[in-house]
């Protein structure tokens, strides 16, 4: 998946930017959602825009941390 693909998918799921959902509400595998998740995360232009949370749910581990939810800004829409 490219980031305009998970950042529409994240707003399928979430309805609007900026709630948080859970990593496994996307219906993204496991495999494709940590792979997916760990190149947002390392870049800086768009990791800013990506939030994650380790709360109660299915935990993924995104750049060696475990998480559970992410929400993402509006404001990813200016790279997209």
């Amino acid at each position: 998946m490219d980031m305009k693909q998970i950042v529409d998918q994240y707003k399928k799921v979430a309805g609007d930017y900026g709630r948080s959902v859970p990593l496994a509400a996307l219906g993204i595998s496991r495999e494709e959602t940590e792979h997916a998740f760990d190149m947002l995360d390392e870049d800086y232009h768009i990791s800013r825009f990506v939030h994650f949370a380790n709360a109660a749910g299915a935990s993924y581990s995104i750049n060696g941390f475990p998480q559970t939810h992410v929400s993402i800004d509006k404001a990813i829409e200016e790279i997209l």
